[in-house]
């Protein structure tokens, strides 16, 4: 089932949540048995009174488009409150809206990427027949130049256009995956090693981690240069004191650009900056499109193309404060066979 169903008692402690109240909730029936609904979705105030009017009057009430929170989840959410003739006393089903509207940005992401692969594929073609005759002039400077010691220079010059065709020859061939059975810890942590490096003294790298994920399957290389492109982006937006949280999630019964998977694993980056302006959310993940006067514009470009090719789909959320890129990859394959992780995180 799509829809989260909610068994509550008399009391709003809560008796049942089915697979997708777990992942709306991000909680597991274990962890939440017993409890009130309040610990889990906040504010309650109107799902609460939703419950009590149902419970006392004995008949079904609803509610459309409640906006809360679930964690660290925004939620817009279609409520039904229903009494039960036995205990427990209350069935609540939640149907998330959001979800809806997540599909039709994706769809819009995805026709975005296409569009994007395009306009990268046309400005290597143009950037590849000038470096030809950059590296030709060089050969010919160095025959030229007296002295041996000059001759590294007009090397260097060789050397960084050979390293540009190379790049531009794999954009245009597509930069097929090669995937590899992994850790997706493998791929935070060594991103994690370069930004500790980067970063000024007083920005602080969080690790949320879930240690239970399965390994999944995808191109180690591609996605270590997707993750880093998102957490270089973070380092920027928080300049020289802030906060970046590393974060890896397992989402169950997720869609991604309208696809149903059963398991996706979730990389996230997260920064406490000031936010992507209204005006350029629409448009991120364009090439040439830059928040920053000395961006390029190509670095989410990159990573939402890197990511495609590997069956995925990156998202963000972004308001003053908190900015959070979300790599999803679906699980396929060799992966696919291990058991389902469990809920829990590591925070170091």
């Amino acid at each position: 089932m799509t829809t989260a169903v909610v068994v509550l008692d008399a009391q709003l402690a809560i008796a049942y949540l089915n697979p997708s109240a777990e992942n709306l909730l991000g909680v597991s029936i274990r962890q939440a048995a017993g409890r009130p609904l309040g610990d889990f979705i906040h504010p309650a105030d109107e799902l609460e009174t939703l419950c009590r009017r149902a419970l006392e009057s004995g008949l079904t009430f609803s509610l459309r488009e409640l906006e809360a929170r679930a964690g660290d989840r925004e939620l817009i959410v279609d409520c039904r409150a229903v009494p039960l003739d036995a205990e427990p006393e209350l069935l609540l089903e939640l149907f998330d809206t959001e979800r809806d509207r997540r599909i039709r940005r994706e769809l819009d992401l995805l026709a975005k990427q296409r569009l994007s692969r395009r306009i990268v594929s046309q400005l290597a073609h143009e950037v590849k027949n000038p470096l030809g005759g950059l590296r030709g002039a060089a050969q010919l400077l160095e025959r030229q130049l007296p002295a041996p010691e000059l001759r590294k220079y007009t090397q260097v010059i060789i050397d960084e256009a050979d390293r540009l065709a190379a790049l531009v020859d794999g954009i245009l061939k597509g930069g097929r995956p090669k995937p590899e059975l992994l850790n997706v810890h493998q791929i935070t942590e060594h991103v994690a090693n370069l930004i500790t490096a980067e970063k000024p003294p007083d920005v602080k790298l969080v690790r949320d981690y879930d240690p239970s994920l399965p390994p999944l399957e995808t191109d180690r290389g591609q996605m270590i240069q997707a993750f880093l492109n998102l957490s270089r982006n973070a380092l920027q937006a928080v300049g020289s004191s802030g906060r970046i949280v590393f974060r890896t999630r397992a989402l169950s019964n997720f869609t991604i650009g309208g696809e149903f998977h059963r398991l996706v694993l979730s990389l996230e980056v997260e920064d406490d900056g000031p936010g992507i302006p209204d005006e350029l959310k629409e448009t991120i993940f364009y090439p040439l499109v830059s928040g920053r006067d000395t961006g390029t514009g190509l670095g989410l470009t990159i990573a939402q193309d890197l990511v495609g090719r590997n069956g995925g789909l990156i998202e963000f959320t972004s308001r003053p404060g908190r900015t959070a890129f979300q790599m999803l990859l679906p699980l396929t394959g060799a992966g696919a066979a291990g058991d389902a992780p469990g809920r829990g995180g590591k925070r170091t």
